[in-house]
């Protein structure tokens, strides 16, 4: 998955169309992510005992990942994440190399 908890998003698809938040947690599997602020749902409750009373409560649920964009971070508009494959110089004995994200728009890192 190319988002990671903590990047800033941009709804783009659904009744939250043009928010924008952080990301919360994501769902690797389902393929879907749980952004702050954004697709909230009311749920009622039914009282269980005195210390548990009833009422309705905000619900954060998940989004699908299709109906976002990544916000980059430096040129502050929605692009797509592009990767960037560093090589390791020989001085470092490090054979290996090293992937990167970067943002189409204006090349620079996430």
């Amino acid at each position: 998955m190319k988002l990671k908890k903590g990047d800033t998003v941009l709804v783009v698809i659904g009744r939250d169309r043009g928010k924008k938040g952080k990301i919360e947690h994501i769902f690797e599997k389902r393929g879907k992510i749980q952004v702050a602020g954004v697709n909230i749902y009311k749920r009622h409750l039914k009282a269980r005992g005195e210390n548990q009373p009833g009422g309705i409560i905000d619900v954060v649920k998940p989004l699908s990942v299709a109906k976002v964009a990544l916000v980059c971070p430096k040129c502050n508009q929605q692009t797509r994440v592009g990767y960037k494959i560093l090589h390791q110089t020989v001085r470092d004995k490090i054979a290996g190399k090293e992937k990167i994200r970067i943002c189409r728009k204006c090349n620079e890192v996430i």
